[in-house]
């Protein structure tokens, strides 16, 4: 087992990173130029355009299904299980505390998820999986026995981890896969001050608060800052989207056959091998 990680010391906290200047950015363009269509890295080539014309419809066909419509940001009162979940957060917390000792041998995330490479080289965006579709979390989970009780309360999980941002961390604009996923923030540790540790979604500006839950569609372009001399935490989670059938039924098959996939395969290789180096092959009990 790996050697808790010490506190970094406030001596050795970088200086501040200069905020940043371009409307890119800081998303003070209209609404229309976040909207599903916006890419960082348009395609170039033909083929590549037409897939992206593909996906574009595909999304699009996706947010007509949605019985809560299609908004960047949702509101938590569409939700009926959210009370619940904000209900235990102390229990996610104390867990949380007990594995944060491990956080310098925890991996980066494009550690896990190659791809993620593309907006992070460093190391000060940690992962503590503990669910994944086609993903073996066993030793992780073991030791966060109320985290897993919690996720249980929210239908169709597909993804659940710790999401570890160092102090003065920033997440450049990027934008997820697939629409038919939403995406879960239980904030658990939020330091301040806080309106400096943040996320834009599209053109909306948010803060976390400790307990409570932020909910938002990922496809739509984000970007996050943590310009705090702390460590931001929250659990993340993907879930299935709400959507009218057949959609519902087609958006069930496509994010559970994908683990099939040759990219989610390896992904899966790596983190049993990240596990094994953290804890070994003994077992929480």
């Amino acid at each position: 087992m790996s050697a808790p990680a010490s506190a970094t010391p406030a001596s050795q906290v970088p200086a501040p990173l200069p905020p940043p200047t371009s409307d890119h950015a800081l998303g003070k363009l209209p609404l229309k130029a976040y909207d599903r269509t916006h890419r960082i890295k348009p395609a170039t080539s033909g083929w590549a355009k037409k897939l992206e014309d593909l996906q574009d419809w595909i999304e699009d066909v996706v947010a007509r299904f949605s019985p809560l419509g299609d908004p960047p940001v949702y509101s938590n009162e569409h939700f009926e299980w959210i009370p619940e979940v904000e209900a235990d957060w102390k229990k996610v917390r104390a867990e949380l505390d007990n594995v944060m000792q491990y956080r310098d041998s925890m991996p980066s995330f494009q550690d896990i998820m190659k791809e993620v490479g593309a907006i992070q080289t460093d190391d000060q965006w940690k992962t503590f999986f503990l669910k994944a579709v086609g993903m073996d979390c066993e030793q992780n989970a073991a030791r966060c026995p109320e985290t897993m009780k919690v996720l249980e309360k929210l239908p169709g999980v597909t993804t659940a981890f710790f999401s570890i941002l160092s102090p003065r961390k920033h997440i450049p604009s990027h934008r997820g896969a697939w629409a038919g996923i939403l995406r879960m923030h239980l904030g658990l540790l939020v330091p301040e001050p806080r309106e400096q540790c943040r996320i834009r979604i599209a053109n909306q500006t948010c803060t976390w608060n400790e307990g409570k839950v932020l909910i938002f569609d990922d496809t739509w372009n984000h970007e996050v800052w943590n310009d705090t001399p702390g460590y931001r935490v929250v659990l993340f989670v993907d879930f299935e989207r709400p959507l009218k059938w057949p959609l519902s039924w087609l958006n069930y098959l496509v994010l559970n056959l994908g683990p099939l996939a040759p990219f989610l395969r390896e992904v899966k290789g790596k983190q049993k091998a990240w596990e094994k180096k953290m804890w070994g092959d003994k077992k929480k009990k």
